[in-house]
């Protein structure tokens, strides 16, 4: 995978990568695993983690 220097595609948090909003738009739709920042209202995440989601 190739990441973005300048963190307009990601941040570090925790010692995770945390994509942004800008990465997902570029990518151009929903991978369906709850991403924090989808801008496409998690459109393809699965019942139970839109469940969970709602629950945080």
């Amino acid at each position: 995978m190739t990441v973005n220097i300048d963190q307009e595609d990601y941040y570090i948090e925790n010692g995770l990568i945390v994509f942004t909003e800008e990465y997902h738009k570029k990518r151009g739709y929903c991978c369906g695993s709850a991403c924090r920042h989808c801008p496409y209202n998690h459109k393809n995440v699965p019942i139970q983690k839109d469940d969970q989601l709602s629950q945080q």
